[in-house]
């Protein structure tokens, strides 16, 4: 897998670099987000690794950049730390969003439980239902009434998760431990953020996700 990283500071760079490729990915490294854009658009990477505040274009616009073009999953690296900081990221289609400073095999963590959500396949069908929306998991596609519906990896496998379980609701536990697939505890505002982003997609489909109090969540239809 190939990463690309923007970060301005050379030695998170060097760092970062060093300890991806010690668990076996191909790393290259940028000291500002506008070339590396230039560079995905050559020679798109399958993940971008994004700090906010660099030189020239920040990285939470070319997180929202990339996203237009491509479902390449974004890890957002920052030292804004505040719940306003981390909802625009994850608003602007970042898949996680880590805040400075943080040990290196935490993201190495985060890097791999985001590959894992990638390679996910159900267990019984490749092709799930419910309402107008088909998802397919060979092809990792997912499309409503024949219309493409565009969905970043950690929302394709989301999605197809609670298709696959639609008969019932899904607690936060469940799908923070079977979709983000992490070691340890996080912040269940991950699960809320990706919803809050998913509903505005699903508004032309006839599925909803509702809400369950205190609990989780559901797929319901809509005529």
């Amino acid at each position: 897998m190939k990463i690309y990283i923007a970060d301005d500071e050379k030695n998170i760079r060097d760092i970062i670099c060093s300890f991806l490729k010690s668990s076996g990915y191909d790393v290259l490294s940028f000291d500002n987000g506008d070339s590396l854009v230039s560079a995905f658009q050559t020679n798109p990477a399958d993940m971008v690794i994004l700090d906010v505040m660099m030189p020239g274009t920040d990285g939470i616009s070319i997180c929202h950049s990339i996203r237009q073009k491509s479902n390449v999953p974004i890890v957002i690296v920052s030292a804004k730390d505040t719940e306003l900081d981390r909802i625009t990221g994850i608003t602007m289609g970042a898949d996680d969003y880590l805040i400075k400073p943080f040990a290196p095999m935490e993201l190495v963590v985060r890097v791999n439980s985001i590959f894992r959500r990638m390679s996910f396949n159900a267990a019984t069908t490749n092709i799930l239902n419910f309402g107008n929306i088909t998802i397919d998991i060979a092809l990792r596609t997912c499309s409503y009434s024949g219309h493409k519906l565009d969905l970043t990896p950690t929302e394709f496998v989301f999605m197809a998760y609670m298709f696959e379980h639609s008969d019932k609701a899904v607690s936060r536990d469940e799908l923070l431990k079977n979709v983000w697939k992490f070691d340890y505890d996080v912040d269940t505002k991950a699960c809320d953020d990706l919803i809050r982003r998913l509903r505005k997609k699903l508004v032309k489909t006839s599925v909803r996700i509702v809400s369950v109090w205190g609990y989780g969540f559901k797929l319901e239809t809509e005529e």
